[in-house]
């Protein structure tokens, strides 16, 4: 310990005290998640609940309705937001992110065909006049299904074409522009229950997700996140150029490649059943990397707890606001992601 310069411990111990102050914010929000909405729940209320001690409405709010919810947007933005921190750093662009290189395009194409074409849009409303998708598993299907075929497309380029990352982007972008115009014709041909189905879809949403589903996105974005924490060396490297990267024995072409393809396998699994939630990804990271560098050690995670941070907050913004209305989260996250992307176009960011 001793060996260790004292200016090196104050870099990491800063680092750490910063993700863990997040960390603890997050806690808080969660706690404050959970309490708020249509129906008021006390701290005490919700503490009983979760000890298994009331089994009344209470534990039907909580449990079915607002951890999952709750749970759900931790988890969602710490996934999107750690994937567009692996991206920004591969392609060597802090404009980019999964959702550039068309992902969210093709899921929304996906579950245009599953609601237009496949039958999945046969809708009916509540009484509280919500659109309800009679077959919304065959509709998470075919969006993953869309969205992986988009990252395939690009990862195809890279790989066989040896285009540049900024090459990749681009090819991202024309994508997202050809999903974009497959989804318009298919609304045009659609009924009007069908396009108020995929508009429904299409608002991004915490709440589809049950316990069932949130398992499984937590458990690809756990896996994820370790496969990135053990390449964090190798992008750091990269941070000094694939030249440099080289030098330092850096396999720059393998670690660019199975990185987009984990991250943009993140993004598939959250979009396809949450909706489209745009802009955590290239938010979050450069919240982080203002805070506290682009260490990717300590940027990894951090990433991860901002982007669960701030999806939470916005979902909770979104359902207290006007409630009993609940704005939708994709909504709020894009109002807030915009005005940083335009600054950073301002500032000049991405261009060579």
């Amino acid at each position: 310990m001793s060996g260790i310069p004292e200016s090196y411990l104050k870099y990491t111990r800063r680092k750490v005290a910063i993700i863990g102050l997040l960390a603890v914010l997050a806690g808080v929000l969660a706690v404050y998640a959970i309490n708020a909405g249509s129906a008021d729940l006390s701290p005490t209320q919700v503490l009983m609940t979760l000890l298994g001690k009331d089994e009344g409405r209470f534990r039907i709010i909580v449990w079915n309705i607002r951890l999952p919810r709750v749970l759900a947007a931790l988890v969602a933005g710490a996934g999107l937001s750690v994937a567009g921190c692996v991206i920004q750093n591969i392609l060597r662009n802090p404009l980019a992110s999964p959702f550039t290189l068309g992902i969210s395009q093709g899921a929304a194409f996906g579950a245009a065909v599953a609601i237009i074409v496949l039958g999945a849009g046969s809708t009916h409303s509540t009484s509280a006049d919500a659109v309800i998708i009679n077959n919304p598993y065959l509709v998470t299907f075919s969006a993953f299904m869309w969205a992986m075929a988009a990252t395939l497309v690009v990862l195809f380029l890279a790989k066989y074409r040896g285009v540049s990352p900024e090459a990749m982007v681009l090819a991202g972008v024309a994508l997202g522009s050809l999903f974009s115009a497959g989804t318009i014709v298919l609304q045009y041909f659609a009924s009007d229950v069908q396009v108020a189905a995929l508009v429904f879809w299409t608002f991004g949403d915490v709440g589809r997700a049950s316990w069932r589903e949130l398992e499984i996105m937590a458990a690809v974005i756990a896996a994820a996140t370790v496969y990135f924490l053990l390449n964090r060396w190798n992008y750091n490297a990269l941070d000094g150029g694939e030249e440099t990267a080289k030098g330092l024995g850096v396999e720059v072409e393998k670690v660019r490649l199975t990185g987009m393809f984990v991250a943009s396998l993140v993004t598939a699994v959250v979009v396809s059943f949450l909706g489209i939630i745009g802009f955590i990804c290239l938010v979050g990271p450069h919240m982080m990397r203002r805070l506290i560098g682009g260490d990717h050690r300590f940027l990894i995670p951090g990433s991860g707890v901002m982007g669960g941070l701030l999806l939470l907050a916005s979902d909770t913004f979104g359902r207290t606001i006007i409630a009993p209305v609940v704005l939708p989260v994709g909504a709020i996250t894009s109002f807030m992601g915009a005005p940083l992307f335009l600054y950073l176009l301002s500032r000049g960011y991405g261009k060579r």
